[in-house]
Formats: C-alpha cells, sequence, structure tokens
C-alpha cells in the first residue's frame, strides 16, 4: 500500500459549475419559470449540487417546494449527463500535479458527491480517468461526504494506506470529511468559493496545483 491522495471533482480538478448552471437553468425553463441563475453570481453554488440549485431557484420565485425538486432532479442528471463537458475544463496544471504525484509513488482516487456514472464520464471526457485508481460517486456506497466511509473507500480502491493519506477540496463538505476520517485535507483557493476557505481552517491551501506536491509531503510524507 502506497501514501494516497484522494481528490474531490467538482471546484477541486475541474470548474464543472457553467455545465451546471445550464442543466439547471433548461429545467427552469422546461417547468415554464422565469427564473435563471447566473454564471457570474451563481458559480459556487452550482458546485453545492443540482437539488441546491433547483431548490434556491424556486426559493427566488418565492416558492420555495422541495417535492417539487426532487421531481425534476432526475431530469436535472439527464439534462446535465447530455451536456457534462461543453464549458468544463480541468484546472491549469491539476494533470501535471496528478501525474507528478503517481511518479513519485502516491496512489490517487477520486472522492465525489456527483453520481459515479457521470463522474466516469466526466473523467474519460476530459481524458484523465485512467489516472486515477478509484472513483467513488455519491450512489457507489449507502454513504456519502462527510461520512468518512466515502472516503475510506476511496482510499482503499487505489491501494492508499489509510495512515497516511489526505483529500484535497475546495468546500466544507470535504474539510467535515477529512476531519470526521481524522486525515488532513488540503483545500484549494482557485475554485468559486475562493479564498474563503481558508476559514475552514484546513492543514493547508494552495493557490495553485503547482502548490500541491509539496504540501503533499509535508502533511503525510514521501513514498
Amino acid at each position: 500500500m502506497k501514501p494516497c491522495v484522494i481528490f474531490d471533482l467538482d471546484g477541486t480538478l475541474a470548474d464543472t459549475s457553467l455545465d451546471l448552471l445550464a442543466a439547471a437553468n433548461r429545467c427552469f425553463a422546461e417547468m415554464g419559470e422565469a427564473v435563471r441563475l447566473s454564471t457570474e453570481t451563481d458559480r459556487e453554488l452550482a458546485l453545492r449540487g443540482g437539488r441546491v440549485m433547483l431548490a434556491e431557484g424556486l426559493t427566488r420565485l418565492g416558492r420555495p417546494d422541495q417535492a417539487r425538486v426532487m421531481a425534476w432532479y432526475p431530469r436535472l442528471l439527464e439534462v446535465y449527463g447530455e451536456n457534462v463537458a461543453t464549458h468544463t475544463a480541468l484546472y491549469p496544471g491539476a494533470v501535471a500535479a496528478v501525474e507528478g504525484l503517481i511518479e513519485a509513488g502516491y496512489a490517487v482516487g477520486v472522492c465525489t458527491n456527483k453520481t459515479e456514472n457521470l463522474a466516469d464520464i466526466l473523467l474519460k471526457t476530459l481524458g484523465v480517468r485512467d489516472l486515477f485508481g478509484s472513483l467513488i460517486g455519491a450512489d457507489t456506497l449507502p454513504v456519502k461526504k462527510p461520512d468518512p466511509l466515502h472516503y475510506w473507500a476511496a482510499v482503499d480502491g487505489c491501494g492508499g494506506r489509510r495512515e497516511a493519506s489526505l483529500l484535497v477540496g475546495d468546500s466544507d463538505t470535504d474539510r467535515k470529511t477529512s476531519a470526521a476520517a481524522g486525515v488532513p485535507s488540503i483545500l484549494v483557493s482557485f475554485s468559486p468559493a475562493g479564498e474563503a476557505v481558508r476559514a475552514l481552517a484546513p492543514e493547508a491551501v494552495i493557490t495553485h496545483f503547482g502548490e500541491l506536491h509539496g504540501e503533499v509531503v509535508r502533511l503525510i510524507g514521501q513514498p
């Protein structure tokens, strides 16, 4: 087993916000509702998931309706799945950072609250699925982040050593996951949440992927 680095996907490896917002807005159009989420101000909202986007849109109309959110959520996933990488791109330096970790002897995997199928499609479309030894999605297990079992499945799945592992993410969900697992977290400040992640008190914050390797070595050592 190897020291292990587990990555979140949305907002960490790739900026998926624009395609997520487009899917939500198409659903609102199909509902016959005038509300639209903004590509300028709602990108962080998008990374909190499809249900959150639908709920927020209906709330802005003054008609919050959880039943309607749940009824339209499958349609949102369908629409998103048809256009999963139209505007999505990996963050600068992501591929080089992951490849560098692999070359140095670390195991790497993905732990995401995107459904496993959609995460698999996205990573394949972006040409990086084969880099990761494991992929645990929101529906892979009966639990998802921040439950630590979700994280441990990703570690175990890529042959990682639990006591020498960490999570790279961009949100309070990732911070809570690492805390629940008792492992360090590295949060990125180049996602839509920006520098606000520092308030979550992770073990490290990186401003670009070029900083990742050094922080990994500092926090869990070298292979």
